[in-house]
């Protein structure tokens, strides 16, 4: 393999050792940034309403790619990005969160396809991973791993940052490497500028400890998938910049757009779907709470492009940025459209209808710590102008099309230009390895690997008119489909729309579209009447596709997949749990599923002194969750199904806790298997009733991810979001779960 070069003595430093390999001479460092459901149009750089100081100067400096695609989710954009190969490849048709037992959508990233990050640490890099994994299967982020399929078994000398499709930037639940970290306890802290000073922290480390080593370091924030939050001095500056709504703000995009030469001149305007409401169809709060949710994002933002600024910064100041490679990808699908048609303060994955009332009495609350807001669907489809459609829709480019700036000023001599040429995130592998001047490697670990399915872009560095070399590329996601080849696209009519949970039409139903790219940039003018010819063989050749790379079975129905236990090694058919008291976090994966069924709780404690106080179990925290504690020697039993006073179910037991040890029992008995349904609880002290109720909702599809804690919390509170550990004053010696058959 190239750059695999013998230890050379080095005037400076001395010898390197000879257990670690120089890269090749002159080998860039490398900076890959990828923010989290931001669309094409968001950003100031593409023509957008926030402020992008760091990305604008970016591309000043470099190129922007106004032709660069995603896969439409995250997690399977990311697997793409990290590996060379196309998502259904790499396991990961979908989140991972669902996977399920084909092989394209299994969420498992086989040993055939390793990422680009074990290539460049074989050839002589430092490797950093900073900020959200979305590509560990499910069931393997426990306690106990296996850890072959963290960021750490990836590729990355070192990790800092969460698992999952989403985290709360005040109290994330956070691993480094492979420890699960406590909540931060900082009443100020966000989680953006704690990654920007982890890549900071590690940047100068890694120049102390491997000067003559270049680095890898892949940042990739939460932001700007919701919760949508941002300090409040932050959120102020944006007050009243959107009140103008979303059809006005997409006109003026697309004329900044067109000003700043970053689409074609005659690039037609898609209209608003009818499926989206019009701005002026909305009463005088639903236009209060769109334009706060709007504001929140775009501080959210903004404040993670100042955070990166001092990232870039110091690179400058180190005298490294010259010779560093930065690919900065402002997200990794379309701009959301899960926040349904008027917004929502709930978790997506658990939704559940919120009076607008509601909504409007909290307008002051929004992008703080009590909230968990996601904006209407038509600031998503706003923010992806001039496309049509959104996240998930991977048939459109308003899914797939996003803005990328390319920087690297020892190797690329046109400052400020624009490239079109047709490129995927399955080509960042490949145009790095070009790049550094190392080989695609055969053999990764011993294993023989598959091939790259991406294209090198770096041909376009210095040829703006050349043609694209990646003349071909499948789309699919959730059975919204497409076939791209040589400038034309034919795809699919949207038949599973984001903000829509009802079951689907089949996929067999949906309409197919034709679009001729050379003369239409933003698939505005369906041409499949006027060439159905040319329709039929784009269709056939993405069937041929499908059928020969994972991609079959197409299913478009999330729901069965969102509620399924997804967890083998915890339960492996068991029904019985033992816990004991706990240091650390017990992730959500490491634990038996409680939803959709009947279950009971067996705790034994020994109380020294009293009154009795703090947690003895708990899960998830201030959005959802429940917990067992005292309160001055009362048994308090919560069960919260969402963030809000109306989602609270709560018995306090009758008398007080003695000391000594004593058996305390809650039995559930949940209504029926369906999503979210009802529970009757009975709390029980050495025997005797103390306490009974009956819940209406429970959580259900997915509990935050804050995990749980045995004889403390770890996040958040269930009742006051503050993160406090609230330790048991007594002892829990034992606690077991059983679950009911279902």
């Amino acid at each position: 393999m190239a750059g695999q070069q013998k230890a050379e003595p080095n005037a400076r430093y001395g010898v390197i050792p000879s257990n670690r390999t120089r890269a090749p001479a002159g080998a860039p460092n490398i900076l890959i940034i990828m923010t989290d459901d931001v669309g094409f149009a968001a950003s100031s750089t593409f023509g957008g309403p926030v402020p992008s100081p760091t990305f604008d100067a970016l591309a000043e400096d470099g190129l922007r790619y106004n032709g660069f695609h995603t896969t439409a989710m995250c997690s399977s954009t990311r697997a793409a990005l990290l590996t060379g190969r196309n998502h259904h490849t790499v396991g990961t048709g979908s989140v991972v969160d669902i996977g399920y037992d084909e092989p394209g959508y299994d969420s498992i990233i086989p040993d055939s396809c390793a990422p680009f990050a074990k290539t460049l640490k074989k050839n002589g890099y430092s490797t950093a991973f900073i900020g959200k994994n979305h590509n560990t299967p499910d069931w393997e982020l426990t306690a106990q791993g296996p850890f072959d399929r963290w960021p750490t078994g990836m590729g990355f000398d070192y990790f800092y940052g969460f698992h999952g499709g989403a985290a709360d930037q005040n109290a994330p639940a956070l691993v480094e490497n492979t420890t699960l970290l406590d909540t931060p306890d900082d009443p100020d802290y966000f989680m953006d500028r704690d990654l920007a000073d982890k890549s900071l922290e590690w940047l100068r480390t890694q120049r102390i400890a491997a000067p003559d080593a270049p680095f890898l370091l892949y940042l990739a924030p939460g932001t700007a998938h919701s919760p949508h939050r941002a300090p409040q001095d932050w959120i102020d500056r944006f007050k009243g910049q959107f009140d103008q709504g979303w059809d006005a703000m997409r006109e003026e995009i697309f004329a900044r757009q067109k000003m700043l030469g970053v689409i074609p001149p005659d690039t037609k305007l898609t209209p608003r779907p009818k499926e989206i409401p019009a701005w002026s169809s909305l009463d005088d709060q639903s236009k209060d709470v769109a334009a706060r949710m709007m504001e929140c994002f775009a501080a959210q933002l903004a404040y993670f492009e100042h955070q990166l600024g001092r990232i870039i910064k110091e690179l400058k100041r180190t005298g490294q940025y010259d010779n560093t490679l930065i690919l900065y990808i402002q997200g990794d699908n379309g701009a959301s459209g899960e926040g349904k048609l008027e917004g929502s303060l709930a978790n997506t994955l658990n939704p559940r209808p919120i009076p607008m009332s509601y909504m409007h009495s909290r307008l002051e609350d929004f992008g703080g710590p009590t909230t968990f807001q996601n904006y209407p669907t038509g600031w998503g489809w706003a923010t992806n102008t001039p496309f049509q459609w959104t996240k998930q829709v991977a048939s459109h480019f308003g899914g797939t099309r996003n803005g990328m700036v390319v920087t690297w000023p020892a190797g690329i001599k046109d400052r400020g230009g624009v490239r079109q040429q047709f490129s995927h995130v399955v080509d960042v592998a490949s145009t790095l390895y070009e790049i550094i001047g190392i080989d695609v490697p055969e053999q990764v670990d011993g294993i023989d690997q598959s091939p790259l399915e991406g294209t090198s872009f770096a041909y376009s560095f210095d040829a703006p008119d050349a043609p694209s070399r990646h003349t071909f590329q499948y789309f699919e996601m959730v059975g919204n489909r497409a076939w791209y080849e040589d400038g034309w696209i034919a795809s699919t009519t949207p038949g599973k729309l984001p903000w829509i949970m009802e079951p689907p039409p089949s996929v067999a139903d949906y309409n197919w579209e034709l679009y001729d790219l050379s003369r239409d940039y933003s698939q505005a003018d369906d041409l499949a009447q006027e060439h159905p010819e040319k329709l039929q063989e784009m269709r056939a050749k993405f069937e041929t596709y499908a059928a020969a790379h994972n991609i079959n079975p197409v299913d478009n129905d999330l729901r069965p997949r969102m509620t399924r236990d997804l967890r083998p090694y915890v339960t492996n058919g068991r029904s019985e749990f033992e816990f004991f008291e706990t240091k650390t976090r017990i992730p959500d994966q490491g634990f038996p599923d409680l939803k959709k069924r009947s279950w009971a709780l067996d705790a034994e404690v020994t109380l020294t002194a009293t009154p009795a106080e703090g947690v003895i179990i708990n899960q998830g925290g201030f959005f959802g969750g429940w917990g067992l504690f005292c309160r001055q020697g009362q048994l308090r039993f919560i069960y919260k199904a969402g963030a809000f006073e109306f989602d609270i179910f709560e018995i306090t037991a009758e008398g007080r806790l003695t000391e000594g040890t004593h058996h305390i029992t809650a039995e559930i008995t949940a209504d029926d298997a369906a999503p979210g349904s009802g529970i009757s609880v009975v709390l029980r002290v050495d025997g005797a009733v103390v306490g009974k109720g009956r819940a209406e909702r429970t959580i259900p599809n997915i509990f935050p991810a804050e995990g749980i804690g045995i004889g403390r919390s770890f996040g958040t509170g269930l009742i006051e979001v503050k993160q406090v550990p609230d330790r048991f004053t007594g002892r829990v010696e034992r606690l077991t779960i059983k679950l009911a058959p279902t």
